[in-house]
């Protein structure tokens, strides 16, 4: 099944991160019936607004980029809402997708799906192997549910709905806030920070405070204000405290990188090409009143019919296939900032998972490799950062 260039595609997320490079990469390639709302036109928590929003919109296509995110610290205090504002959002727009038609919907979750000590690197297949890890459990659990969902209606239903999971992204339009931001561009604000205060740079320091308030505080704060309030964050004078001891490993993927491979999922990749059925058509528990099965398949895998076997696992990982330690990352974040200060790292607090490197085969298989290496990802950032 491919998608038309006058195909309406409905970016949910697309001023996000990642949803903003999908919006971009689409237009460039010729979509251009694009569809998006903002969280204040579209709650995608709110049932009601959804559907309303399917039945006006009615798009083709689906891309779900929206979530609730956040790093160690904000998954650790936001629990509840990791798991139901994820879950209500990803069961709102799936099956109001699947109630109004729509011929292809891409899912966005995440490789913190995987086990705490899943064996590296990650194939698909150590999905719901053993424990997850604690400090995001809400939030990979939903992500789990999602991508089952989308397994779950194609196998019931006959729908083409691709799960994608992505390693850890960072590029143009990341979230800088400190509360709630993932490591490379909270570490690279911290640093530019600490970098501001070495040089008493104060109108850059109030600029960057005004677009990006700390607890409340922003560039109309006193110097000591923002001092102290930077102080509970590791900003100091020339000296950055990270957390964790900085030897776990991770891996890094430019968002506009991701968008380029969700975007080729999109138009090239079929659920039948995953599970490896050529004529894979549908499961469907219509309106018989014997509650009969259409079992139009070839041979092949298959979920919902026992002599064809189990269907799992149908997500692709999205990566690099390629790691560095968090120290290591620090390294070229002080290098792209010109930082000559003091990086130092709190042991005390929690490292996360010691290593998250996932086998990026079958993704390569579907004929998608990656472009940007970390090094040159690096100081792209920061470029973009002091530019917005």
């Amino acid at each position: 099944m491919s998608l038309e260039k006058q195909a309406k595609i409905y970016v949910a997320g697309h001023r996000g991160l990642v949803g903003s490079a999908i919006w971009n990469n689409l237009k460039q390639r010729g979509y251009t019936n694009l569809v998006g709302r903002t969280h204040k036109e579209l709650d995608l928590t709110d049932q009601v607004a959804v559907r309303k929003f399917f039945d006006e919109e009615r798009p083709d296509a689906v891309v779900l980029a929206a979530a609730f995110v956040g790093g160690i610290m904000a998954n650790s205090l936001y629990r509840a809402d990791f798991i139901m504002q994820n879950m209500k959002m990803q069961c709102n727009v799936i099956s109001e997708s699947y109630a109004h038609g729509v011929q292809k919907l891409l899912f966005l979750g995440s490789t913190c799906i995987y086990p705490k000590n899943a064996p590296q690197p990650m194939k698909e297949d150590c999905l719901l192997t053993s424990p997850l890890e604690y400090t995001n459990e809400e939030y990979a659990i939903a992500k789990i549910a999602g991508l089952k969902m989308c397994e779950s209606y194609n196998l019931q239903y006959g729908t083409n709905y691709i799960a994608v999971m992505p390693t850890n992204l960072y590029g143009p339009n990341d979230n800088f806030h400190l509360e709630n931001s993932h490591v490379m561009p909270a570490m690279m604000r911290k640093v530019w920070l600490a970098k501001l205060i070495h040089d008493r740079d104060w109108d850059a320091i109030r600029s960057d405070m005004d677009k990006r308030p700390v607890e409340g505080i922003d560039g109309s704060a006193t110097d000591e204000a923002i001092e102290k309030v930077l102080s509970k964050y590791g900003i100091y004078n020339n000296k950055v405290v990270l957390w964790g001891t900085g030897t776990p490993l991770r891996e890094f993927l430019w968002s506009e990188d991701m968008a380029d491979a969700s975007v080729h999922v999109l138009l090239n990749v079929n659920f039948s090409d995953i599970i490896g059925i050529e004529k894979y058509s549908s499961v469907h528990y219509g309106a018989a009143t014997d509650g009969a099965v259409d079992r139009n398949h070839s041979a092949g895998r298959g979920g919902a019919i026992p002599k064809l076997g189990e269907i799992r696992n149908c997500h692709i990982n999205v990566g690099t296939g390629k790691e560095l330690t968090i120290r290591q990352l620090s390294e070229l974040v002080v290098k792209a900032v010109g930082f000559e200060g003091e990086v130092e790292f709190d042991a005390s607090k929690p490292d996360g998972t010691m290593r998250k490197l996932i086998d990026v085969s079958k993704l390569h298989s579907l004929g998608w490799t990656h472009r940007v290496e970390i090094e040159d990802g690096v100081r792209r950032l920061f470029e973009w950062y002091t530019k917005a």
